[in-house]
């Protein structure tokens, strides 16, 4: 039986533009046949027909830089701490759903606890949940003082963490091999140290001869390597050193771009987070007086180094750091192609051809869902709108009226945005604000008594006294 898809405009993935009314022909949950709608092939007996004919059709959006395991975490903490590996789990599945319904049929996870998100990967890969298809890696490597290494020396990196402390090249290379027996797909350094000068931003947490040593003995046993760098010393190493993607790269200088190009390393900016921080931080966030302003001057610093990065023939790739409070699943994934276009005087048309098209050599066996032709798998979205006239339609997952995957069309429940928090798992931020007697005068004083109570407070003493 055969599903034939009228297209009102079919987007590839590998033109830049859109052609008006074409086809597509599926079996077997691949594409058979595409062309122009006049020219296809009559329905048989048992054929299903959809009309799309007033929509836009194009291959399902991917994302390189999703972390399904932190759950909208708003603070380290939450990250790693607070929630059991197996909750992280379960909740991994939600965004990934999440995600699925905002359009992003592929996803790499670059950094989790445990072997939550390989795991997830493998329940979806066997067709156990609908969910989009996963690239994962595992706990990211990190040196002492490194990103990751963010509790006090007394406290380490807990073995829940997304972190892997590695204190020599022999742990290092020890700590690859682990996770490749445990079939992570991409193996994850952690390659920014301590803060520098203004210049360099940040020192790098591993030498050039240990970048090396940890990216040959990666790429022996078959991974990608992909890397977190902000810094232009550590960007520099891993470019050298041959990595597949440099995240961020803000204050990459011209001898990391003349090592990434010789090497064949592409950057994934994934800018969001700055924006969003940038844009939406309120003054009773804690970071509030601090990092918006961090965030500024990276993204101005980011413009500059980036651009010099692409006018020079750096691949570039998509990706949004979506996972994080400022960035919650299925929200705002998207806004990442609207600040490429805007930021980095990226086309449109170029944007939309990586996240449906060059996004999938960086994923597991990508090049079989990569672009919307005859042999290829039928994942597709359905959009109400022109992604290539205005490319924040894809930001309205309204707009987005249907999901396919392997020539099936999704339909998931609803889950919500705020992931719900269990009072065992929230982490124990109790005061946004110290409250001495001057401070307090400015508040009236809540209600004493049970009759003050919220829900949730009545939920929690209902819970303890069972």
């Amino acid at each position: 039986m055969k599903t034939i898809i009228r297209c009102g405009k079919l987007f590839t993935g590998l033109a830049d533009t859109a052609e008006a009314d074409q086809a597509l022909v599926i079996e077997g949950g691949r594409i058979v046949w595409t062309g122009a709608y006049a020219a296809a092939p009559n329905p048989e007996a048992g054929d299903r027909f959809v009309d799309h004919a007033a929509r836009f059709v194009m291959p399902g959006l991917s994302d390189l830089h999703t972390h399904l395991s932190y759950g909208n975490a708003r603070s380290e903490e939450e990250v790693d701490l607070y929630a059991s590996l197996e909750y992280r789990a379960i909740r991994s599945l939600a965004a990934a759903q999440r995600m699925l319904k905002a359009g992003y049929t592929a996803i790499l996870d670059p950094a989790t606890a445990g072997h939550v998100t390989p795991a997830l990967r493998d329940a979806l890969f066997t067709g156990m949940f609908a969910g989009p298809r996963i690239t994962a890696a595992g706990q990211s490597l990190t040196s002492r003082q490194g990103l990751y290494d963010y509790y006090p020396s007394w406290i380490g990196c807990p073995s829940v963490s997304t972190g892997a402390l590695v204190r020599s090249p022999t742990e290092a290379i020890e700590e690859i091999r682990r996770q490749t027996k445990e079939g992570v797909d991409v193996i994850k350094l952690a390659m920014d140290g301590i803060q520098g000068d203004r210049k360099s931003g940040l020192y790098a947490g591993f030498t050039q001869e240990e970048t090396t040593a940890m990216v040959r003995e990666a790429k022996r046993l078959g991974r990608k390597v992909v890397v977190h760098v902000r810094g232009r010393e550590g960007a520099m190493y891993a470019a050298r050193a041959g990595v597949d993607i440099l995240y961020h790269a803000s204050r990459i200088d011209n001898e990391g771009i003349r090592a990434a190009k010789d090497m064949g390393v592409s950057i994934c900016p994934s800018l969001l987070l700055l924006v969003n921080n940038i844009e939406y931080a309120q003054p009773d966030d804690p970071s509030y007086d601090w990092w918006p302003g961090i965030n500024r001057r990276e993204l101005a610093d980011a413009k500059i180094n980036l651009r010099k990065a692409y006018d020079a023939g750096i691949p570039f790739l998509t990706g949004s750091e979506t996972g994080f409070g400022i960035t919650p699943y299925g929200e705002w994934s998207a806004k990442e192609f609207e600040i490429m276009v805007n930021h980095l005087g990226m086309s449109t048309a170029e944007v939309l051809r990586m996240a449906t098209h060059g996004n999938r050599a960086m994923l597991r066996d990508g090049d079989e869902h990569d672009s919307l032709v005859a042999g290829k798998r039928a994942d597709f979205i359905v959009v109400d709108g022109d992604p290539l006239a205005d490319i924040t339609v894809l930001q309205e997952r309204s707009q987005i009226t249907d999901v396919w995957m392997d020539g099936a069309r999704i339909d998931l429940p609803e889950t919500p945005v705020e992931i719900p928090r269990h009072q065992r798992e929230a982490s124990q931020g109790f005061w946004n604000r110290t409250y001495t007697r001057e401070v307090a005068r400015g508040y009236t004083p809540n209600p004493l008594g049970m009759d003050g109570m919220s829900k949730v407070e009545s939920t929690i003493i209902s819970e303890a006294a069972e």
